[in-house]
């Protein structure tokens, strides 16, 4: 009997140490297991949310693109990046929006700044909180960690060699967009100045809108009949091909004043496919959207080692394409693929 009883004591023990086991392998969470909180992801490991956030200029069709690419790498990493879009791609709705969530704890923060040189002081506070990259548009006096987009001098120098085709013998040509002070801009600029320059092709006028569509039609339409004798027209922000496409139609003045612009815009390829305008030249939004949500979510998770990932100039050139009547029709599958 007393066998029997010790024999039951010892199982007794050994089922209480079991238990204890059980509880504590319970409490250590599920090796990392992703979970969903209806919100975000958590990893149970560290049992923290990463907060990411995109933040464009504006709205466009040209951010759908880069917005296929957050969502691609959102289903690949099970993670959530929140957009934020400022309602009138102003400096100062942007710069509350950047405030808002360095002060909501975000881990990291990729941004299309508007003003760089303006908004230098909102951005390294940000920088002081969260991990800050751009995209798109570079603010390269600020404290961010990375630029992923458009070498836009290089892109510049690409649709200024372009022009330079066109005009062969040297001409006139005028330039539209939204603010010249962004960095985009003022690089693209720069780019089509130095490439246009050497072969006596000038540009007599500039004009920009501040974000405002219908003064971007009206500034081409105002330029159109103060020279009657321009060449090209050129547009550097998106929303600019198009704007310059109805103007250039509505005065009659298809296969006189020659549009060459930037960026992808639906009334920008057809008016390639239908001759009004000589080319344009993309970037690969896509990708903006895509890496930047890379970079962001290893910053906010590796730490050093995402640091030191860091490429010395502290640039990821994504590269652009040159869109005319021969590839058109290919480029336009493409991107049908990419909106996807």
């Amino acid at each position: 009997m007393n066998h029997h009883k010790g024999l039951w004591k010892l199982a007794c023990a050994a089922f209480a140490m079991l238990s204890m086991a059980w509880i504590a392998g319970c409490d250590q969470g599920g090796g990392g297991e992703v979970v969903d909180n209806g919100n975000s992801k958590v990893s149970q490991d560290t049992a923290k949310v990463v907060k990411l956030a995109f933040v464009t200029s504006g709205s466009s069709e040209f951010w759908k693109i880069a917005l296929a690419g957050v969502h691609k790498y959102e289903q690949e990493a099970k993670i959530q990046v929140d957009i934020k879009m400022p309602p009138n791609g102003t400096p100062e709705e942007q710069n509350q929006i950047l405030e808002s969530l360095a002060s909501q704890g975000y881990d990291a923060i990729g941004v299309t700044v508007l003003a760089p040189n303006d908004q230098v002081a909102v951005l390294n506070k940000v920088a002081e909180k969260v991990k800050l990259i751009t995209f798109d548009s570079d603010a390269p006096k600020s404290n961010r960690l990375l630029y992923i987009g458009t070498n836009n001098y290089e892109a510049g120098k690409a649709l200024g060699n372009e022009i330079v085709k066109l005009l062969p013998n040297g001409g006139k040509m005028a330039v539209f967009v939204g603010m010249f002070a962004v960095d985009n801009a003022t690089q693209r600029l720069k780019g089509i100045h130095d490439a246009v320059t050497p072969h006596n092709i000038q540009i007599v006028d500039k004009r920009e809108d501040n974000g405002d569509r219908a003064k971007a039609r009206a500034n081409v339409e105002d330029i159109l009949n103060a020279h009657p004798d321009l060449n090209v027209a050129t547009g550097l922000w998106s929303y600019n091909g198009p704007a310059i496409v109805a103007a250039v139609e509505a005065l009659g003045k298809k296969g006189k004043v020659i549009p060459a612009v930037f960026d992808e815009e639906d009334a920008t390829l057809s008016g390639i496919e239908n001759d009004t305008v000589a080319c344009t030249v993309v970037q690969k939004p896509f990708q903006f959207g895509y890496l930047s949500s890379k970079w962001m979510h290893d910053l906010a998770t590796k730490g050093d080692a995402a640091i030191a990932a860091i490429p010395p100039n502290k640039m990821v050139d994504t590269g652009v394409d040159v869109i005319n009547k021969q590839n058109v029709t290919d480029f336009k599958a493409r991107l049908v693929e990419l909106k996807k």
